[in-house]
């Protein structure tokens, strides 16, 4: 399985834009599904986006038209580009891969201020 580490987040102002990126210890090529959950303080993990291996992807109601997840194979990095931020995005995000399991990495905070 692969190991996974998130980084990009940060503290930002309400309508700015953040880029989140998870780098796989191994190829993603083959890899079945990536994505992105988040979890605010004192909240249920909540799916964010996901892409397949077929390109396909998708979004939580709360984040289409904001954000955009994408991968590069040649660099075995997923990201999102978070773009619009609300207050209510504040959460620590996690990315994963789904292969015979479910990979996670270890999160990274973002905080949007109003």
């Amino acid at each position: 399985q692969v190991q996974l580490v998130e980084s990009g987040g940060g503290l930002v102002q309400a309508g700015g834009s953040l880029r989140l990126s998870c780098a796989s210890s191994g190829s993603i090529f083959i890899i079945n599904a990536m994505g992105w959950y988040r979890q605010a303080p004192g909240k249920q993990r909540e799916l964010v986006a996901t892409l397949n291996r077929g390109g396909n992807t998708n979004y939580a109601d709360s984040v289409k038209g904001r954000f955009t997840i994408s991968r590069d194979n040649a660099k075995n990095m997923v990201y999102l580009q978070m773009d619009s931020l609300k207050p209510e995005d504040t959460a620590v995000y996690y990315c994963f891969a789904d292969q015979s399991i479910r990979t996670w990495g270890q999160g990274t905070q973002v905080t949007v201020s109003s």
